[in-house]
């Protein structure tokens, strides 16, 4: 882990409230269309705090010339975003694939377009071992008629407490209607990677200190003198 066993432990002393993600989903800004509208979401938290997943962002062409939301992925996640062009149900688009990427690495994301109507926000907040999602739809002029807004999230333990659907215990989906602005609200629990490997490098370092204790005792006991001296004057021992 980077960063000396000091910074580590005074970054632990002090109180943390860490905004790990604030996220504006570029394709969730795509300016609002007469058309129809097809926008799914789906992202995955691992325990080292690592956000994978894909969205796609599409609409019915108006024409056969119309090639849909044309999303172009950020030069600094070069190796970690691909892009390509989507179609599928009368629908296209771009579909975006990412990877192992940090949550500084997901603000990113919302350079993908220079379109935005904020329609969109999401925001990931860390307090110890508690990773609250809060986040904000804005479909209120979204076409009511062919409109298919969904948003799925996975985390690395069960959720405690969400306003979204439970898929399972560890993921949530919220299908967001036209017409109307949506609220996005989850709870979770799981260890601060930070804090998970000061722990494991502080048990290294106790156990190294105790296995030390124990050479130390161990040498004294064997280079104590075993044999009992007797005195040549009274005979008796010493």
């Amino acid at each position: 882990m980077p960063g000396t066993m000091f910074s580590v432990q005074s970054s632990l002393l002090s109180v943390r409230r860490r905004v790990v993600a604030v996220v504006g989903l570029v394709l969730l800004g795509l300016p609002l269309l007469t058309g129809c509208l097809r926008v799914q979401a789906t992202m995955g938290i691992s325990s080292d705090d690592r956000v994978s997943g894909q969205i796609v962002a599409a609409t019915i062409p108006a024409d056969e010339n119309d090639p849909g939301p044309e999303l172009t992925p950020p030069s600094a996640l070069a190796g970690k975003v691909r892009v390509q062009e989507y179609s599928q149900d009368g629908y296209v688009g771009s579909q975006v694939f990412f990877n192992d990427l940090t949550f500084g690495d997901v603000q990113q994301l919302a350079t993908m377009s220079d379109q935005s109507a904020g329609m969109f926000q999401l925001n990931l907040q860390r307090s110890g071992d508690l990773v609250a999602l809060n986040g904000r739809v804005d479909l209120e002029s979204a076409p009511t008629q062919g409109t298919d807004v969904q948003f799925t999230i996975a985390f690395p333990a069960r959720v405690a407490t969400t306003n979204g659907t439970r898929e399972s215990d560890s993921v949530v989906t919220w299908k967001l209607p036209a017409g109307e602005v949506s609220t996005l609200r989850a709870e979770v629990r799981y260890a601060d990677p930070n804090t998970r490997g000061f722990a494991g490098w502080a048990g290294i370092m106790a156990g190294g200190a105790f296995g030390v204790t124990l050479i130390i005792a161990g040498a004294a006991w064997f280079t104590r003198n075993p044999t009992p001296q007797w005195s040549s004057a009274n005979g008796t021992r010493s």
